[in-house]
Order: C-alpha cells, then sequence, then structure tokens
C-alpha cells in the first residue's frame, strides 16, 4: 500500500473496536442504555425497545437515524443520555504502547467515529491520545449521517480539503472500509482474526489483529511511506 505523490498521508482512524477494545464493556453498556432509551420515549416493553434498536442499527447503519426517521427523536438528547459513564476509567481496554505508535506514524491523524463527539473526545483523552490527532469527527461533525454512507466519508474530505487517494481508513468495520476504498481510500482492517485467519475482503489492503501492528508495517520512504 502507497500514497502515491505524497509525502504526507491522512490517516483515517476509526475508535470502536480499533483505538480500544469497546466490545468488554463500554458497547454492553450503550446498548442497555439505548433499549432504555427506547423503552421510556417510546413507552413500549423492554423486548419490543430490543428489538427496534438492533433493526434501525442493521437498517440505517446506526439506532438513531431510525429513531429520528420514525419517531421525530432528538438527536442530541439520545446522544448525550446513551453515553453516559459511571466511571469511564475503569471501562476502558486499550493498548498503553498506543500513544507511542500514532506519536512515530508519518502523516496527519484524524479519528472518525459514529459516536457523539463528546464521547469520542472523553475516551481519547482518557487513553492519553488525543493530542496526537489533528481532528476528531463525531456523528454530529458527519451530519448525523453515520458510516458506512459515502455522504459521511465526503464529508470528512471536504473538510480536511484532501482527496480520498491520499486518505488511509483504519477500521474494524468491514462495511466502512468497503464504502472508503469505494471512494478511493486505502485500508486497513482491525480484526482480532489477524492476517492469516478467516480471509482478507478485495476491499482490504492490509490486514492487522492489532493497531500496533501498523506502526511496525510502516517502512518510511523519502518520496512515500508505504504501510
Amino acid at each position: 500500500m502507497s500514497t502515491a505523490g505524497s509525502t504526507n498521508p491522512v490517516w483515517l482512524f476509526d475508535l470502536d473496536n480499533t483505538l480500544h477494545n469497546t466490545s468488554a464493556h463500554i458497547f454492553p453498556h450503550i446498548n442497555v442504555a439505548m433499549t432504555r432509551y427506547i423503552v421510556e420515549h417510546l413507552d413500549i416493553e423492554p423486548a419490543e425497545a430490543e428489538h427496534l434498536r438492533v433493526s434501525y442499527w442493521h437498517r440505517y447503519g446506526a439506532t438513531l437515524l431510525g429513531l429520528m426517521r420514525h419517531h421525530n427523536t432528538d438527536p442530541h438528547h439520545f446522544l448525550h443520555h446513551t453515553h453516559q459513564f459511571a466511571n469511564l476509567p475503569a471501562m476502558l481496554v486499550f493498548e498503553n504502547e498506543l500513544r507511542g505508535m500514532l506519536r512515530r506514524l508519518p502523516g496527519r491523524k484524524v479519528v472518525v467515529s459514529n459516536g457523539p463527539l463528546a464521547y469520542v473526545l472523553a475516551v481519547l483523552e482518557e487513553m492519553g491520545v488525543l493530542l496526537c490527532f489533528d481532528q476528531v469527527f463525531g456523528i454530529e461533525q458527519l451530519g448525523l449521517r453515520p458510516k458506512p454512507q459515502a455522504r459521511a466519508f465526503r464529508k470528512v474530505l471536504s473538510h480536511l480539503r484532501v482527496p480520498a487517494s491520499r486518505c488511509i481508513l483504519v477500521e474494524d468495520d468491514c462495511a466502512n472500509l468497503a464504502s472508503a476504498k469505494k471512494l478511493g481510500m486505502q485500508t486497513v482492517w482491525i480484526t482480532r482474526h489477524g492476517k492469516h485467519g478467516g480471509g482478507k475482503p478485495p476491499y482490504v489492503d492490509i490486514k492487522l489483529r492489532s493497531v500496533l501492528e501498523l506502526g511496525r508495517r510502516i517502512m518510511y520512504r523519502r518520496t512515500q511511506p508505504i504501510v
């Protein structure tokens, strides 16, 4: 993988299950909070609320979009109340070497997340890596249009004023990687199956078990970095 014609690649990092392990504590907590929110605000039973949460997520890419479209839910109210954590530091699971890897990585570094900006900033701050990034996009900055929608990526590209060909998306979600590849980005898939298990889709350039492996795959040349 190369960023031909430029010595300054733009790395677009997903947050959840890419820079830290969200499945361990945070995602279960958010899922419960979303279901509880739906129960309270739509006045329905928990089983029906859970069904709506999952079905809207699959259909629209985010539960929020389904609630906005079908129930006129206030997005900012929803995002605030479903991303409250009594002890966020205790829930975070991440590699201590992350900050060092990010600092050594050549080029601009940006976070693009479907989570609300306040949550994204809080997580990055707690992990001690916030200052490693030039810019942070939460779902509000994406116009409430989540990845993998092409318009979400186009909004990022427009704001950063860079072509897709200069960007490298680092993600755990295959749908997001496929969408980015169609726009002309290079892609790095972070998955626990690693480079030797489960195969590699054609829209994935590099497959890694951990984001830390990214630093070890960099070969810096005078004209271009190669992953």
